[in-house]
């Protein structure tokens, strides 16, 4: 299936603007459009979402994920994480080490002391195989080859994007090895249900609902301390809905450590791998609203706290805190506690994600 002009996009982004060969692979970009007239725009690249389309309260549509409008720019962005693919470990390793059948290693490091989001060259930066199957479904593979970024096995992922007619963007992620390895895949959409813009609106006015009792607290180098903290009377209390902005400079040792909120909640489960609630988010001015459902153990917050203004798509800019972040995912340095959720993977297993993010509208 060829994607149609860009005249038809509601994106306003053109096909030509993100094609290109990296290192003998093709880079494209692919529009998946549903039935009640909303789309969402993908390149392989990174399995970076470039684009959200879909209607505020009075029906006027705007893009509500922050992205580029060329491929020069998503490569080069100063957010090299930019609503892309996470892997082969989202989130932080301690030291960029760990152990596995005996054996310590050793990950680049490139935040702080730490290693981050799979390393110097992780999932974000590589050029996936890509074959879209229909108006709504575009699938994605890499083969990310034995002791790349430090990592044992050779390990082959299929990720697929699907957006239905209920603007459910649905990310299923499988993958697997040929030798023991670990595992943390993830989404790292930066969501600006405002829709962007010069400059894209703060993201503290939104009203957030979080369906976790527990956070995992983290050190001044945001490696978790190895606590599971009850929210209760904490600026992480998200269990009723409140603003983004209600306590995200509190004078609190947390949120000092994360520069605002960058912590992983443990979502509240009745069993290990069922795909619940976890998140919610409405914007009171244009009635945007977004759901956040996934089959993972845990969820991190992001509110951006890092950004600068930096230039995105047709003029938009985006400054600190104009996004936030809902990245499903196993734990932070799980590897390194032994009674998180175990996030190794053996030959012969599946590892298997669902998330879903689900758009809409309140009127009122």
């Amino acid at each position: 299936m060829t994607n149609t002009t860009e005249r038809e996009n509601l994106c306003g982004l053109k096909r030509e603007d993100f094609q290109t060969t990296i290192n003998g692979k093709k880079v494209d970009l692919y529009i998946l459009r549903n039935e009640v007239g909303n789309e969402v725009a993908i390149t392989n690249y990174g399995g970076a979402i470039v684009a959200i389309m879909v209607p505020d309260k009075n029906g006027k549509h705007a893009n509500v994920i922050q992205g580029h409008d060329n491929i020069k720019d998503v490569i080069e962005s100063p957010e090299p994480y930019l609503s892309t693919l996470i892997g082969r470990y989202g989130n932080r390793i301690a030291k960029g080490k760990f152990q596995l059948h005996g054996k310590e290693y050793s990950l680049p490091i490139n935040n702080g002391p730490n290693c981050l989001h799979g390393g110097k060259k992780g999932f974000n930066a590589k050029v996936w195989e890509a074959l879209q199957m229909n108006e709504q479904t575009l699938v994605l593979k890499y083969v990310s080859p034995y002791g790349e970024e430090g990592f044992s096995g050779e390990v082959k992922v299929t990720v697929v994007y699907s957006f239905n007619n209920n603007n459910e963007l649905v990310i299923d992620y499988m993958a697997t090895t040929n030798k023991k390895t670990i595992i943390n895949l993830t989404s790292h959409g930066f969501f600006s249900l405002a829709g962007i813009g010069n400059p894209t609106p703060t993201i503290e006015n939104l009203i957030c609902e979080i369906n976790a009792d527990f956070y995992l607290p983290i050190d001044k180098t945001s490696i978790p301390t190895g606590e599971i903290r009850f929210v209760e009377s904490t600026p992480f209390d998200f269990r009723h809905p409140k603003t983004i902005g209600q306590d995200i400079d509190a004078k609190d040792e947390q949120i000092q450590n994360g520069a605002g909120y960058d912590h992983c909640y443990v979502l509240n489960k009745k069993e290990e791998g069922e795909l619940s609630f976890a998140a919610r988010i409405k914007e009171p001015v244009s009635g945007r609203t977004m759901e956040v459902y996934t089959t993972e153990p845990g969820v991190q917050l992001y509110t951006d706290n890092w950004a600068d203004g930096y230039k995105g798509q047709h003029g938009a800019t985006f400054p600190r805190r104009s996004a936030v972040c809902f990245e499903a995912q196993h734990f932070p340095d799980s590897p390194n506690h032994p009674y998180f959720p175990s996030v190794v993977l053996k030959e012969g297993q599946m590892y298997k994600q669902k998330t879903i993010y689900k758009f809409g509208v309140e009127k009122q």
